[in-house]
């Protein structure tokens, strides 16, 4: 009875040995893969950071990028699941001075798996903190992104946490990176300036010709159609970046394309949106004008110029309500129905 009390205590003893190094097998496999993943992804955005920052480097302001990262003081990320980054098209004037015709604050909801898009209109007459009333894009002029960001907050009661700029050399680039033979779009009107010449129809644009076609006001839309067209542009880019690419490609793609972005995100941070972004991506980007249809006048001012002095206090309480409002019950039943039907039958 004894010897057979042993044998069993002696079995016990052995399966636990086994399982142990079955644990310490599975945990040194595992930990094997991350690192290997881990080595993957860092080689792959360095290759593709490399080789566009050789091609970018006569276009960027070192100096400039550190002043800017350095002055900025976006609120923290208190709450995780929502992200607003400030998107600006930058151009330099004749004098060297930077200045921006392109002004949006982008938003993504990961927990409601939402994108949104506001575009301020370049001539939107505003007090600028410290520097009375003016466009708002003086702004960025006078004080770069931290400047505008201040603006943005005193004016709308919004709030960003990042910044994104772009130059035009740094849009062409990216447009021909992962859109190498052009971009798909349906140009509605006969579209032709100093430095564009389009025709009606649907046909693929490179990068020049995309930024022109995004930047051309010269017909009796001015800078509403500019507007339209942009955020058209932004919506049929994120199509493109995420056709170009799958989950594999993404570090070597979001490499490429960072040099040519000057902003105040880490790394990580634009990997770790970029992968949820890729992983759950919106259906649409919803998107917004300020200032919104009949909430504002054309006025000229011997400082400023021509301008739109806009409701502040409707076009304010607007642009609050599209950006904090969440779906409904019943969008979200309808949603998580809709990916229930598209999930792969598992008895078939």
């Amino acid at each position: 009875m004894y010897r057979k009390e042993k044998t069993m205590e002696k079995r016990k003893d052995r399966k636990k040995v086994k399982r142990k190094h079955k644990r310490k097998k599975i945990l040194l496999i595992v930990g094997s893969l991350v690192l290997i993943f881990a080595a993957y992804f860092t080689y792959e955005f360095q290759a593709g950071k490399y080789a566009a920052e050789k091609e970018m480097e006569q276009y960027k302001d070192s100096d400039k990028s550190d002043q800017y990262e350095d002055e900025f003081n976006g609120i923290e990320e208190l709450n995780s699941d929502v992200i607003n980054v400030l998107l600006l098209g930058e151009d330099l004037s004749e004098n060297g001075s930077s200045r921006t015709d392109t002004i949006m604050i982008g938003q993504y909801d990961v927990k409601h798996n939402r994108a949104k898009l506001v575009s301020l209109m370049r001539d939107t007459y505003v007090e600028i903190p410290g520097h009375g009333y003016n466009k708002i894009n003086s702004a960025f002029s006078m004080g770069g992104p931290e400047l505008l960001r201040q603006t943005i907050k005193e004016n709308f009661d919004i709030d960003v946490n990042y910044y994104a700029i772009v130059n035009f050399k740094g849009f062409e680039n990216i447009v021909d990176t992962v859109a190498p033979e052009g971009i798909e779009m349906n140009v509605q009107k006969r579209m032709i300036h100093t430095d564009i010449d389009l025709h009606p129809g649907i046909q693929k644009l490179d990068g020049e010709q995309l930024l022109d076609y995004a930047r051309f006001r010269s017909d009796h839309e001015n800078d509403f159609g500019r507007v339209r067209r942009q955020q058209e542009v932004m919506s049929a880019l994120k199509d493109e970046v995420l056709s170009f690419t799958s989950i594999m490609k993404l570090p070597r793609t979001v490499g490429t394309l960072q040099p040519y972005i000057d902003t105040n995100m880490d790394t990580g941070k634009i990997l770790s949106i970029a992968s949820e972004f890729f992983l759950e991506t919106p259906d649409e980007i919803e998107t917004m004008r300020i200032p919104m249809d009949d909430t504002f006048t054309d006025e000229t001012y011997s400082h400023a110029g021509a301008v739109l002095e806009l409701n502040l206090e409707e076009n304010r309480s607007a642009l609050n309500e599209f950006l904090t409002s969440q779906p409904s019950t019943e969008d979200l039943t309808r949603r998580d129905e809709s990916d229930e039907e598209t999930e792969p039958n598992d008895e078939s």
